[in-house]
């Protein structure tokens, strides 16, 4: 006696459906990104262009899709849904249904403190081989420098010597690095190169005032000071002498580029 077939879990008409679903799914997802202001956490600036296409694209792709499927419906016609996948019809597209409502739900998380010491945070300067030098901006005052120019300048002239008495004024989140005494934290900024899997930490030391209160790790600050010269580590370092440190929030694109 001959078994039967299993039928297979997703119906064979709803195939196609759910293939439109998914793909009108991203669209709506990418858009969702740029809309909320989210997009700027995932990817650099330069590609969010890219990415609004894309999902445009995917929309009006979907909607046609779902167009045809319902004419094809109203006239009894069993579209043809064979596919060349290793997975069994219908998984491809419900792995990717499912990706898309996780990234509904889900809020992308900004980079802090954990992930620059997972990456190998030490006293030295946090990604001076990294940044590149070409945003170099010479006739930047140093009070007027960020974080990034800071390390840039450092990447042209290493010579710490060299900025001792110059103004600072920069804002970034607290890292405590193990290797640092109490009376040092370092002030970092996480910068994009492309996205978010490739974000990286650059950095300052920063010296603390007497009696200046600790702050936690994640906390962001806007540090003023001058530029001063300390051995960290077994190691000359520029360092900021902070004489004013306030507790900031948040910036709303809290990397750098």
């Amino acid at each position: 006696m001959t078994k039967k077939n299993p039928k297979p879990k997703i119906p064979i008409h709803l195939l196609p459906w759910l293939d439109a679903l998914a793909i009108t799914a991203w669209g709506i997802l990418m858009l969702r990104y740029w809309l909320t202001n989210k997009l700027s956490l995932l990817i650099h600036p330069n590609y969010f262009w890219l990415v609004i296409v894309s999902g445009i694209s995917l929309i009006i792709i979907g909607f046609f899709k779902m167009l045809e499927l319902w004419q094809r419906r109203r006239r009894d016609v069993v579209p043809n849904t064979q596919h060349i996948s290793l997975f069994p019809p219908g998984w491809g597209s419900t792995l990717l249904l499912i990706t898309a409502i996780l990234g509904f739900i889900i809020t992308p998380q900004v980079f802090a403190s954990d992930k620059a010491l997972q990456r190998g945070v030490t006293a030295d300067l946090l990604g001076t081989t990294r940044v590149k030098p070409q945003a170099f901006r010479v006739t930047v005052r140093p009070e007027e420098r960020s974080l990034v120019d800071w390390v840039r300048t450092l990447n042209v002239y290493p010579e710490p010597d060299s900025y001792t008495g110059q103004k600072v004024k920069v804002q970034g989140f607290v890292i405590h690095p193990p290797d640092l005494g109490k009376e040092y934290l370092f002030i970092a900024r996480f910068v994009l190169t492309c996205c978010a899997a490739d974000a990286y930490p650059i950095g300052l030391p920063v010296k603390l005032p007497n009696n200046q209160e600790r702050y936690s790790p994640d906390t962001w600050l806007e540090v003023e000071g001058q530029m001063i010269t300390e051995n960290l580590s077994g190691k000359r370092q520029l360092t900021i002498a902070a004489t004013s440190l306030k507790k900031i929030p948040q910036p709303q694109n809290p990397y750098s580029y």
